[in-house]
């Protein structure tokens, strides 16, 4: 340790926080390469896949659109835009309730259903490929330790909290 921070190979940081996050954030970005890969062979990306996956998981029904961008994994600025990709491409439906024509619900198509039938194998390889080298008990420790490390900046009530 030098005065200008831990010496971790020849990357130095600034504090033991400082490490772990920048760690944090490389890890994300080698496992993300991997999954962008696969994705993309169904053009797609990870942001849409959530989408997807969510509004299977809410089959038979639909599921509000707000409540939607509130359970992704990642914020989405524009759930309308990313919505409209999906019914373009005949994966996702909206539906207007009668009761209330302002609120947008989505609706996964069975072709949606089809699409994440096809890629459920793929993506199991691509995560086996991604993180299956570490031991169930280490999988289960690390993640706790990123549920705790995030959980004072979910908001509460929050799937993810």
């Amino acid at each position: 340790m030098s005065d200008s921070g831990q010496t971790f190979g020849r990357l130095r940081f600034d504090s033991h926080l400082q490490e772990l996050y920048l760690n944090l954030w490389r890890t994300y970005d080698r496992l993300r390469e991997l999954e962008e890969e696969l994705f993309g062979q169904f053009d797609l990306n990870s942001q849409q896949y959530n989408v997807l996956r969510l509004l299977r998981a809410a089959e038979p029904g639909a599921m509000a659109t707000l409540a939607l961008a509130e359970r992704l994994v990642s914020r989405a600025p524009d759930i309308t835009r990313l919505l409209d990709r999906l019914v373009a491409r005949g994966w996702v439906e909206r539906i207007r309730t009668p009761e209330d024509r302002r609120q947008v619900l989505a609706k996964i198509t069975p072709e949606g259903v089809e699409l994440l039938n096809r890629i459920a194998a793929p993506l199991m390889d691509c995560h086996r490929r991604q993180l299956g080298h570490l031991s169930d008990e280490e999988a289960q420790t690390l993640t706790r330790l990123l549920h705790r490390a995030r959980q004072p900046h979910e908001q509460s009530g929050s799937d993810w909290a």
